[in-house]
């Protein structure tokens, strides 16, 4: 089996240094960054962000919430998630209200009209998500989701730094 010193280097990656490309690290962040790049700039093309998309599938799936609440679920800090909701809310994708229960909060709503936002931002992404993962088998996108979802879970909550536990 070839090992990643072994591999031939991508057209565009010939004058780096084996050791350097062959670092899983440095190659999640260019595929990362080539993932941002296509959907930031797929969806600048409808007037709409990453953060759009965020907020609008956690009030669908969800349901409506406090700013608070929309904040974790999201992963947007809440000082930007304001200016997020402002956009959203100017666009008619959701609606802004008090809380009953707690009049000094809002609660945050998505709209028919959001709804149909985030149809159409689904396809967006779903056909990014195709460009992105052309070179993959359906096996292999599949087994790649997986792989980078036990990465993820595996290295949640611990801080930089601190050794990993196994379990064994």
């Amino acid at each position: 089996m070839d090992t990643a010193h072994d591999m031939p280097l991508p057209d565009d990656q010939a004058g780096t240094p084996q050791r350097l490309a062959a670092l899983p690290s440095r190659l999640l962040n260019l595929a990362a960054a080539q993932g941002e790049r296509m959907i930031s700039g797929r969806l600048a093309a409808v007037d709409a962000r990453k953060w759009h998309y965020a907020a609008l599938a956690a009030l669908e799936e969800y349901g409506p919430a406090s700013q608070a609440t929309l904040s974790r679920r999201t992963g947007i800090y809440r000082s930007d998630l304001v200016a997020v909701i402002n956009e959203l809310e100017a666009q008619g994708a959701v609606k802004r209200a008090p809380d009953p229960d707690d009049r000094r909060r809002n609660v945050i709503t998505l709209t028919s009209a959001g709804r149909a936002h985030l149809r159409r931002l689904d396809a967006i992404l779903d056909t990014a998500q195709e460009d992105l993962l052309a070179p993959l088998t359906a096996k292999e996108r599949a087994e790649l989701t997986s792989l980078l979802g036990r990465l993820i879970a595996h290295h949640a909550g611990r801080r930089e730094g601190e050794p990993a536990h196994s379990g064994h």
